[in-house]
């Protein structure tokens, strides 16, 4: 049964969310389609670079992406306290740059005030606006309307070109986030398309080892940091437990998630399915989790949870704060509401 997206997203209880969007029939349209022998890799692209207009705009960071040949997955991060600090201005300055402005939108731009008859009508609009700069579905909507048409165009087609609406899961605890970004990141390795993360085209994985190589070099030369170029998506840093509370980021080093990722990866392969090294990575370590139980979990993802992912009691929490009667997981599947 269809649920509603109230609740699948609500970001008092947890500000992350994997997001999975496919296309229609899940056909090879953005990349090589074996029907019409055409090669559409471009859209890739064309979607990462949107990613990263719309993450600029909203108040909505990007954790993790990958960019597949028939589907995507994002990572987001709702940021309510950027999202209520926008001044009137900037919420207005901000939806211009996605839609064409009303036109007492544009009034108050241009002039710097309205008339006393359209004070009342500027503000409901501001408010409204501004819901929407923290909403996943307009941050989707954006992104996958603009997709869409630009396809079509250039298939000189009409029709759905997405799998109907967007997919979700709420990401209730640090074991979940990470877990669900490794398994985002590591989707171009299980799929086949590569055995390298360096190699892993259009993912964040890519976009960050790539960064850190760049922003290495320029530390060894004369070059500004601030003047390295960046054309990729803004990724929400990771910044360490000991600044967590100086600085919004991922609560982990990077380093850590490197050595992590690489070593999941490595341990998820064919040819050495099971097999768990002697010592293992320091986040596991930190977090207490059983190197086994992570490797199934970051390998099957998708298989473990439904809308939510997280510890069990939290789930089922997340589930009966909206009224569900179900919460399934990896653990098992429970009624919530005996009778």
């Amino acid at each position: 049964m269809t649920v509603s997206r109230r609740k699948l997203i609500e970001p008092q209880i947890t500000p992350y969310y994997h997001i999975i969007n496919r296309c229609v029939r899940r056909a090879y349209l953005c990349g090589d389609d074996p029907y019409s022998g055409k090669n559409y890799q471009h859209r890739r692209g064309w979607i990462v670079n949107k990613i990263k207009k719309l993450s600029e705009v909203f108040c909505i960071d990007v954790c993790a992406y990958a960019v597949m040949n028939n589907h995507y997955h994002l990572v987001l991060k709702i940021d309510t306290q950027q999202q209520q600090a926008l001044s009137p201005q900037e919420v207005i300055s901000r939806w211009l740059q996605l839609f064409n402005g009303h036109p007492i939108a544009v009034d108050f731009v241009n002039n710097g005030d309205v008339g006393a008859d359209k004070k009342q009508a500027l503000s409901t609009l501001v408010a409204e606006w501004q819901s929407r700069l923290g909403s996943i579905s307009w941050f989707m909507r954006c992104l996958n309307e603009e997709i869409a048409r630009k396809a079509n165009k250039e298939d000189d087609c009409t029709g759905a070109f997405w799998e109907g609406r967007f997919k979700s899961q709420a990401l209730l605890d640090e074991q979940a986030l990470l877990s669900c970004m490794m398994y985002v990141d590591l989707n171009p390795i299980r799929a086949g398309l590569t055995t390298s993360l360096h190699d892993s085209d259009f993912t964040s994985i890519q976009q960050r080892i790539a960064e850190c190589h760049q922003t290495s070099i320029a530390k060894k030369s004369t070059l500004n940091l601030s003047s390295i170029k960046r054309s990729k998506i803004g990724l929400l840093p990771f910044v360490g437990a000991e600044h967590q509370a100086k600085q919004a980021g991922i609560q982990f080093d990077f380093v850590d998630y490197l050595e992590l990722i690489d070593w999941t990866g490595r341990s998820i392969r064919d040819d050495k399915k099971g097999f768990i090294p002697a010592t293992q990575p320091k986040l596991l370590q930190q977090m207490g989790v059983n190197a086994e139980a992570w490797l199934d979990n970051s390998n099957d993802f998708m298989e473990h949870y439904t809308n939510v992912s997280g510890k069990w009691s939290r789930m089922c929490s997340f589930q009966q704060h909206f009224g569900g009667r179900w919460c399934k997981g990896k653990v098992a599947s429970q009624r919530l509401h005996p009778h």
